[in-house]
């Protein structure tokens, strides 16, 4: 028995379901940008960093908003069955997980971009600047 099968695999139904919903909470920079240039935009995408770093670099169409200026009267902007993206620095930045929990908090339906803007780069993706 290997390292691999010595815990045995999941029954493919449980597989299903809990592939199924962790992508509920989550998509990628792949999904993200296949999206804006096909013009199938159904989501508010929302970069979470600091107004500094926003300026400095950004992926086009975001909208720069930290998770601590996620208030109920902010967020009344949008429709209440808004979809929001949320992407912070990359994966060693745990912002994206506050504005996930904001959102949710506030009752707005929310996905985390996965990989944040170091995954968007590192599929060389374009940015905006300022």
């Amino acid at each position: 028995m290997s390292l691999v099968s010595e815990i045995p695999a999941a029954d493919p139904s449980l597989v299903a379901e809990h592939y199924a919903r962790k992508l509920a909470f989550e998509t990628d920079c792949s999904d993200v940008y296949l999206s804006m240039t096909s013009g199938n935009v159904d989501f508010v995408l929302l970069d979470v960093r600091g107004p500094a770093l926003f300026q400095q670099q950004h992926i086009p169409g975001a909208i720069n908003l930290p998770h601590g200026k996620m208030t109920a009267r902010k967020m009344a902007e949008w429709p209440d069955d808004t979809l929001f993206v949320v992407y912070c620095a990359g994966p060693h930045c745990n912002g994206t997980d506050k504005a996930a929990l904001r959102l949710g908090t506030l009752g707005k339906r929310v996905k985390v971009m996965i990989g944040g803007i170091t995954g968007w780069a590192d599929e060389g993706n374009p940015f905006e600047i300022g």
